[in-house]
């Protein structure tokens, strides 16, 4: 796959937008950890190789487990995640998948049983914001360092 456009480069005051709301949300009260689950599960449907090259490298970096990382698109399937992971994952692949789900009551209800209304706004600023870098890499052909 040949890169299209160098988005920092052609746009920097957007890219600066997207720059402050990364930052925002690596400030954000929750778990670092539920962060980078998000960031992967999200990448991992959007099809980003660069992200999930990065957020990998990241989850391991934070101390992820590496059996966990390895299964984490089967994550409905295997006992290593919290009811609290799982609920996010949930809340994630709904809103990532939108067009096809609608956000159900199902998932709501299993994320507000877990997050408080703040946690549950910034669990959905995270997922907004891995969603739009996600569409920024593969629109753009961004690839992975070799």
């Amino acid at each position: 796959m040949q890169p299209r456009i160098d988005f920092y480069t052609a746009s920097p005051d957007a890219l600066k937008a997207m720059i402050a709301l990364e930052t925002a949300v690596s400030k954000l009260p929750l778990e670092k950890t539920l962060i980078e689950l998000v960031k992967l599960r999200t990448s991992q449907i959007n099809g980003c190789a660069f992200c999930l090259d990065m957020h990998s490298a990241d989850a391991r970096k934070g101390g992820e487990d590496e059996r966990r990382l390895y299964t984490l698109s089967a994550w409905r399937e295997t006992p290593f995640f919290t009811p609290r992971e799982r609920a996010a994952l949930a809340w994630t692949e709904s809103l990532t998948l939108l067009s096809q789900t609608h956000a159900p009551d199902e998932d709501y209800e299993l994320a507000t049983a877990q997050f408080t209304p703040k946690e549950m706004v910034d669990l959905t600023v995270a997922i907004t914001t891995i969603n739009a870098w996600n569409r920024l890499a593969v629109g753009f052909r961004k690839m992975p360092q070799a």
